[in-house]
């Protein structure tokens, strides 16, 4: 397993080399930048390149506005030969890169493709959070988790459904390990995982789900997963001593606290990323 550890390093080492080496023979100007060392949001560039997996597209994705598009490399994708062949000794899955255009293979071809303007990125949805009335500074590309800190925690929580006319649903009061609210890119992650549906990933909706629920009836069972129309907001307060917004995963995150009032909606801008699809 080790041996198979730092054979994957080694891969992504090689898959930055390969890039480079790439990037050095385009009439471009280009600079390479560690993904730990991104602090402040990336401004006068015409492409953002990332080499990794999703997750690196996502930590690069808060540090763009909606005007620099992405494009991102799989630099090591998952061999389904290899999953079956290490089935019972442990789990070989490598990167998905669900929102990856390219792998090493076909990098220089989907660049050229972008930099023709035969490739045009595709526009994805983000989340925008205010925590009483103040904007977040960072968009959830996937993702957002209304948690306590310690997962085994049950937490306190309400919230509506509330639309620009400023109709609203009915008022849903909870008790579970917390509330996420995903795009339509991340309702194929940790959303599908946890039962709800994939959605086309140019919809402009979100998709929510109160986690693990106590259940108060049926009445409120049908309102603890849905969906946040893009001419709608969720309205959530929240009930408990200690509470984080975490966006995209766990490395980012925003404290709250018993009292705060917490709006979601997909009014937030865009990402502009090139999609695997488009670039076949």
């Amino acid at each position: 397993i080790f041996h198979y550890i730092d054979n994957r390093r080694k891969v992504h080492k090689e898959a930055i080399n390969v890039c480079q080496k790439i990037l050095q023979h385009k009439p471009i100007d280009w600079k390479p930048i560690f993904r730990n060392n991104l602090s402040q949001p990336i401004h006068n560039v015409d492409l953002v390149v990332t080499v990794g997996g999703d997750g690196t597209l996502l930590q690069a994705s808060h540090f763009l506005d909606d005007s620099i598009p992405v494009l991102g490399v799989n630099s090591d994708p998952t061999q389904a030969e290899e999953v079956e062949k290490f089935s019972n000794e442990f789990d070989a899955t490598r990167s998905t890169g669900y929102l990856c255009a390219a792998t090493v293979k076909n990098f220089e071809q989907v660049l050229d493709g972008f930099l023709e303007d035969q490739i045009v990125p595709s526009k994805l949805s983000r989340i925008s959070v205010s925590v009483n009335s103040k904007v977040l500074p960072t968009c959830a590309l996937n993702d957002i988790l209304i948690a306590h800190p310690c997962p085994a925690t049950v937490s306190r929580f309400s919230f509506k459904i509330r639309g620009d006319d400023e109709t609203c649903s009915p008022l849903v009061n909870c008790r579970s390990s917390g509330l996420r609210i995903s795009t339509a890119a991340g309702s194929t992650a940790a959303m599908h995982s946890a039962g709800g549906f994939p959605m086309p990933i140019l919809s402009r909706d979100l998709q929510y789900m109160v986690r693990e629920p106590i259940s108060q009836g049926p009445a409120i069972s049908r309102l603890m997963h849905g969906l946040i129309k893009s001419d709608q907001s969720m309205d959530a307060s929240w009930f408990s001593k200690e509470g984080l917004v975490y966006f995209d995963g766990s490395h980012v995150f925003h404290t709250i606290q018993n009292g705060d009032t917490i709006e979601i909606s997909s009014k937030a801008p865009v990402l502009q990323v090139v999609l695997p699809h488009l670039s076949t």
